[in-house]
């Protein structure tokens, strides 16, 4: 979820997406991607990706959920939605928005980065 350097912009220069979603389909995973503003720009940056019409639909039978950029409609995902779309409950925060003991009791195995789990 995310694709462009920073929420609220569709600027993709130095966007953390450029680096991950290469390196995931690398490993052999598929991605769906979905962004509120930076999907023209996306797409000819990005190789194979299923471009998603809102995050619910980017999760559908997806094993993982990653937060790349912190636009604000992701802080208030109905995450027993996200859950139930979703084929393996697990939410990647690159961003930390979350709290991590809330997600968990949602039933996520949660994974933040750069801070205590």
């Amino acid at each position: 979820l995310g694709l462009t350097f920073k929420p609220n912009t569709d600027d993709m220069r130095d966007a953390p997406s450029l680096d991950i979603i290469p390196a995931l389909q690398a490993a052999g995973a598929t991605i769906s991607a979905f962004d509120p503003e930076g999907e023209a720009e996306a797409r000819h940056l990005l190789k194979d990706v299923d471009f998603a019409a809102d995050p619910y639909a980017a999760a559908r039978s997806a094993d993982a959920v990653v937060i790349i950029t912190e636009w604000d409609q992701f802080r208030a995902l109905d995450l027993d939605r996200l859950k139930a779309d979703m084929k393996t409950p697990i939410l990647i925060d690159l961003r930390n928005i979350y709290r991590p003991d809330d997600v968990r009791r949602q039933g996520f195995d949660y994974v933040s980065i750069g801070r205590a789990q």
